[in-house]
């Protein structure tokens, strides 16, 4: 069943050596909700309540943007804790997860699965109630898929990045549901960049800690020789394709020609980056490629919203 995981979890002792330890609650439980990945949420999901308002309009509705991301943000960081109780028997054989506050426990099992569940409840009641239904509904079937079909897919098929990039890239989405009430022919393309985007960043993840990744037994990348052939397509042709899909938005006039030169040139250094990984397949290319996936999203989500049309 989906919440045995969950429930195994919840078992202390599960863990060798685990002691609910002081520390500072306020910060653990901060860190739970992993605000470094909600800060790209947030971007990708204000960029779609941006994009998708209408040009036409006086006013722009300020408390409905807010909501929006307050919403998102509830609903993403439940998902984000919920992941960690699901896998804490797997992170704690992690050396890049050993410090996270359930592993090193700081933070009961029960309180943790308490605390993603209330976040998770009330950040999809929150968008359906200050919102719209729609962006209310996609905000709980990425939540669901995350947890449900993306989270135990990670233990048996290198295809789970390909299934978790599809509520990982539903963040605008919800952002420009939530502004027009429907999803445009547009909204998909802020989606599309979202998707592609995520394959090249997290084969750099997984190359970084695929030994941490084995030890757990994760089946993130391929262990026979298939490996470096799976690595170099996510990374090459995902970068290429998403070069392309990043001048989409001026074809479409959802922006202007600003923005196609900042695609041109952000695609291009992300493009270098991607074959430089593929070619060589190294931990410092790697960690290269991870610092420019990281910083090419907020940098093309914020010339398509400053180059709005």
């Amino acid at each position: 069943m989906a919440t045995e995981p969950i429930l195994a979890a919840l078992d202390v002792s599960a863990v060798p050596g685990r002691r609910i330890a002081n520390s500072n609650v306020l910060f653990d439980y901060w860190e739970l909700t992993k605000p470094e990945i909600n800060f790209l949420i947030a971007i990708t999901a204000a960029a779609g309540f941006w994009l998708g308002s209408s040009a036409g309009s006086p006013h722009f509705q300020w408390m409905q943007f807010l909501h929006t991301l307050l919403g998102t943000i509830l609903v993403a960081s439940g998902a984000a804790t919920l992941n960690q109780v699901i896998e804490l028997r797997y992170d704690a054989q992690m050396r890049r997860t050993a410090r996270r506050p359930l592993v090193s426990g700081r933070i009961a099992p029960s309180h943790a699965l308490w605390f993603g569940v209330l976040l998770s409840v009330f950040g999809v009641v929150y968008l359906a109630i200050l919102t719209n239904g729609l962006a209310s509904l996609l905000s709980a079937l990425t939540l669901l898929s995350y947890l449900f079909l993306y989270t135990p897919l990670k233990r048996i098929s290198p295809l789970c990045t390909l299934v978790g990039a599809i509520p990982g890239a539903a963040p605008p989405l919800i952002g420009w549901a939530a502004a027009r009430g429907r999803l445009d022919p547009a909204a998909w393309v802020l989606f599309a960049i979202v998707f592609l985007w995520q394959f090249p960043h997290f084969m750099s993840i997984a190359w970084i800690y695929r030994e941490d990744y084995t030890r757990a037994g994760y089946l993130v990348l391929p262990s026979d020789a298939k490996r470096d052939r799976f690595v170099i397509w996510q990374t090459v042709v995902a970068t290429l394709v998403l070069f392309l899909v990043g001048l989409t938005p001026t074809i479409a006039r959802l922006s202007g020609l600003i923005s196609l030169g900042g695609a041109l040139a952000i695609g291009g250094v992300f493009l270098y980056y991607s074959a430089r990984f593929a070619a060589h397949r190294t931990n410092v290319a790697a960690r290269q490629l991870l610092l420019v996936s990281i910083l090419y999203l907020p940098a093309i989500f914020g010339l398509l919203a400053m180059d709005k049309k």
